[in-house]
């Protein structure tokens, strides 16, 4: 439990939670680098419920959207909204992303992406409540004691034909440490993600094709490391499709000891996306939750945006 409750609580530094959201047809939560790839405008709502069936457990709301601008570059925009407990955070991440064609014969493109980060984090007092021998207006709690911060992320990415690999660092500068206690509160929060993938069909006229993938995760402020390993299956139905997977993921010095194992199923019918995981977290909270439910809706409009190969 107090392993739980520590990653929950670094999750909300400078960001959202980070969990299986990006595997519903969603990389854009992870990196700037993938505003633009497609000819439409891309629109991705998830929500988030973690540790169900634990009192004022953490929640999540967030929107993804993102739309090329002309063959070469790429806009994209993340809002969210996060509670856990007696803590609120809100923030905003405008991103931009320019993408090169190496190889237009063999799929061939190399992305960069930049991205500008907001947050807000404050203390919800008014929802303090009486207990026996405790006031509601705590002395030492003036105020809601909230909190802006800027920031900055930075990516890039090389594709070639089915496969991918994606690097991005996020949350670039320092902390201001000002109004915090410098002995107890992380000044680095820079945190690196790589993350890479094939998709593989046995040939062109196949309905079914496997998309093993792998992302890992340094976090600066105390030398952690986590990896997702995942494997996801789509079956086409012409354009549309339907799919299935697992994510495994687990700190790096403890393999086989997963933080949980996510199972998720999606689909795409006509423009219109839908994705679901459930997170089984395997050790003593299992007696208490019902896990963690993610899930995802999303459209996509004014396909032809541009007909650059590089949005494929």
């Amino acid at each position: 439990m107090l392993l739980l409750g520590n990653l929950g609580v670094r999750a909300q530094e400078l960001n959202s939670p980070q969990l299986s959201q990006y595997l519903a047809d969603n990389p854009f939560v992870l990196a700037p680098t993938y505003a633009g790839i497609g000819d439409h405008v891309k629109i991705r709502l998830n929500g988030l419920s973690q540790w169900v069936g634990i009192k004022d457990a953490p929640q999540t709301q967030s929107l993804a959207a993102d739309a090329r601008i002309g063959n070469k570059s790429g806009l994209g925009i993340f809002l969210y909204n996060d509670k856990n407990g007696y803590t609120r955070q809100q923030g905003a991440r405008l991103s931009f992303a320019h993408h090169l064609t190496l190889d237009r014969y063999e799929d061939e493109f190399l992305s960069f992406g930049i991205s500008y980060n907001f947050n807000q984090f404050r203390i919800n007092i008014e929802e303090f409540r009486d207990s026996p021998g405790v006031p509601t207006n705590d002395p030492n709690v003036t105020d809601d004691r909230s909190t802006s911060n800027h920031n900055f992320d930075v990516g890039i990415m090389y594709r070639i034909n089915k496969f991918y690999v994606a690097l991005n660092a996020s949350n670039l500068l320092d902390k201001d440490l000002t109004s915090f206690n410098p002995i107890f509160e992380p000044n680095h929060l820079r945190n690196y993600y790589v993350y890479t993938g094939f998709r593989y069909s046995k040939n062109k006229n196949s309905r079914v094709e496997i998309e093993p993938s792998a992302l890992y995760k340094i976090f600066e402020s105390d030398g952690r490391s986590e990896t997702d390993l995942n494997v996801k299956v789509r079956l086409y139905d012409f354009e549309d499709y339907y799919y299935g997977g697992i994510n495994y993921r687990f700190l790096n010095d403890q393999i086989g000891k997963p933080l949980y194992i996510a199972p998720f199923i999606g689909l795409k019918k006509n423009n219109f996306y839908f994705g679901y995981s459930v997170q089984v977290i395997l050790n003593d909270i299992l007696a208490y939750s019902y896990g963690t439910h993610v899930i995802t809706v999303g459209m996509d409009l004014f396909q032809g945006l541009s007909n650059c190969r590089c949005t494929y």
